[in-house]
């Protein structure tokens, strides 16, 4: 399916861990969408966010790394962004995904209040058709809101039929299996 991509965002050592909402189930889902991906051919895009030389979270630091259970293969491109948005200019993902006809991102990372929001807002403005499967983008607690009430707000609220389709994880791995 050269029209979807499952693009998975900021999943990195220093904050992919149990700080997270669900995170069992959200490792669970990320995993079986990337295996799913990988045996129907459909592109696995990985993205890493960089704080900035000193910040800890930066290239050639190991809080940068991708997380060990998504660890991409040799041959998956991964873009590296400075600003919230995976889709933002200055990344370079957008002109790769539109000169290659794609038109729908299942979005998958963390998190959810920061970086997967701000993709989601991008990738509708663009014109992709943006699909958040269920429990595989997460967050921390803040001083605002919990974990829970972020992902659930984020999910079942603010996205869904706004910005993105908000879909199942049946939902999610028919689409990876179809054969357009």
């Amino acid at each position: 399916m050269k029209d979807t991509v499952l693009l998975v965002i900021d999943t990195q050592k220093g904050i992919t861990d149990s700080r997270l909402f669900e995170f069992e189930k959200l490792v669970k889902n990320i995993k079986i969408l990337i295996d799913a991906a990988r045996k129907n051919s459909v592109e696995v895009i990985f993205v890493q966010h960089d704080d900035g030389p000193g910040s800890g979270f930066s290239v050639g630091d190991e809080d940068f790394e991708i997380f060990e259970g998504f660890k991409p293969k040799e041959n998956e491109k991964i873009f590296v962004k400075t600003v919230n948005s995976a889709l933002h200019k200055s990344v370079g993902l957008s002109d790769y995904l539109l000169k290659n006809g794609v038109t729908k991102i299942l979005t998958v990372g963390l998190q959810t209040n920061f970086c997967i929001d701000a993709t989601l807002h991008t990738g509708f403005d663009l014109g992709f058709e943006m699909l958040v499967p269920e429990y595989t983008n997460s967050t921390f607690k803040s001083e605002y809101m919990s974990a829970e009430t972020a992902y659930r707000y984020y999910n079942e609220f603010l996205w869904n039929g706004r910005f993105a389709k908000c879909i199942s994880m049946d939902e999610a791995t028919k689409l990876l299996e179809s054969k357009d």
